[in-house]
């Protein structure tokens, strides 16, 4: 399917987008750890979260606007951070960067991405966060936060959950590592799919932009871990956090929390936001889904700063149902970037089209007139258990 605006789901996008990236590089994208229950899991605590709509409200008119992370977004989404999408398209972190912008929500750039700090700051301007990694080289880690708070990011955004990379085997039956290292195998895969080749071979392999020059990690540290997982820090902790915190002038904001003392915690190191997140299922498998963990680190949390959460939004209704369990809000990375697999900034565009009219029909179906008036009643079940212990607080404040 060529004109992707016929395509009318995430999941769609998605197997437009599986036919034209080889295998090797769609299961980058797609993949998880080691046996990807994680993975599997955070769809699946979306898909058992039940909504309970009330009847005769009327919905003729639905306000999707809210606050997100102290300043406006259209709809309570924001793009999560995904890094080394220039393997699959020229061009597409600028994409979705646009597409981001022109939607009205906040874009996160990866410190893996394959546009530099820089040139998504000038090609789209917007509410932009960046993504930093636990790096051992602190200089870069601290270059890189620099730089983004002399482009105008508004936030940082500090990734928790890479001390070390995850084990992920669809890689490494793929024979796919970066920079690429071309095998038989993979050499027979790319060539199967004309299209992406010759954008490779047109525009060259792509480079992570914000890591160009940093020095390449220790030779002894375990082969199985991923290229990035070997440039991280496994000894950073709370205080090399606080020394971030204390030297950022900006909105801090801190991924890859699952554990309610940890929540805790990151309020306490004066943190502005705090992501509930397993990394998309990409680190530790079996690690709880990132829906679940959520109703006891808003818990923690009471109210003090915004909860976000990520991993397995595909639909409006996910959105819906993270901001009834107490989420100000969402971030996806795989369904804009599906959407620009498939067709650049318009397939992004569309991507985040098709998740803002189903949240627009989600929340008159479910008898919903603004964003803020999304609460735990909607929920069927233990649901109702995050507004126990004061957390009413940790809800939107409703009209």
């Amino acid at each position: 399917m060529r004109n992707v605006s016929l395509a009318h789901s995430i999941d769609t996008l998605r197997d437009i987008a599986r036919r034209r990236l080889p295998q090797a590089i769609f299961d980058y994208f797609d993949g998880g750890a080691d046996d990807e229950f994680t993975l599997n899991g955070n769809r699946s605590a979306f898909d058992s979260t039940w909504i309970v709509p009330r009847a005769l409200v009327d919905v003729s008119s639905v306000s999707l606007a809210c606050e997100l992370v102290g300043g406006a977004a259209s709809m309570p989404l924001a793009i999560a951070p995904t890094g080394g999408i220039g393997f699959g398209r020229k061009g597409a972190d600028i994409d979705i960067a646009r597409a981001a912008v022109a939607a009205g929500i906040p874009y996160t750039l990866s410190s893996s991405a394959t546009a530099s700090i820089e040139q998504i700051a000038e090609e789209a301007p917007g509410r932009l966060w960046f993504q930093a990694y636990m790096l051992r080289d602190k200089a870069w880690q601290a270059h890189l936060i620099e730089r983004a708070l002399a482009a105008g990011y508004e936030a940082l955004v500090i990734t928790v959950d890479l001390p070390v990379g995850g084990k992920r085997e669809r890689d490494f039956r793929n024979h796919l590592s970066f920079p690429i290292h071309f095998t038989p195998r993979n050499l027979f895969d790319f060539a199967m799919h004309p299209c992406w080749a010759y954008g490779l071979l047109r525009h060259g392999l792509p480079v992570a932009e914000n890591l160009r020059g940093m020095r390449p990690p220790e030779p002894d540290v375990a082969r199985i871990t991923p290229t990035l997982g070997r440039m991280c820090d496994p000894s950073f902790d709370w205080h090399a956090l606080q020394v971030i915190r204390d030297t950022w002038p900006r909105t801090l904001i801190v991924k890859g929390i699952l554990h309610a003392a940890d929540a805790e915690r990151v309020c306490e190191l004066g943190a502005q936001a705090v992501v509930v997140s397993n990394h998309g299922g990409r680190q530790l498998d079996g690690a709880l889904p990132a829906l679940r963990a959520l109703p006891a680190v808003v818990r923690a949390v009471r109210g003090r700063i915004p909860v976000l959460v990520d991993g397995g939004v595909r639909r409006g209704t996910d959105i819906l149902k993270a901001r009834a369990l107490g989420a100000q809000g969402v971030l996806t990375g795989r369904a804009a970037l599906w959407g620009a697999m498939a067709d650049g900034q318009d397939g992004a565009t569309h991507a985040l089209a098709i998740l803002r009219s189903e949240l627009e029909r989600a929340m008159q179906l479910s008898g919903v007139r603004a964003v803020a008036d999304i609460s735990p009643a909607l929920l069927h079940g233990n649901a109702n258990d995050i507004a126990i212990d004061g957390c009413s607080a940790c809800l939107p404040p409703k009209h």
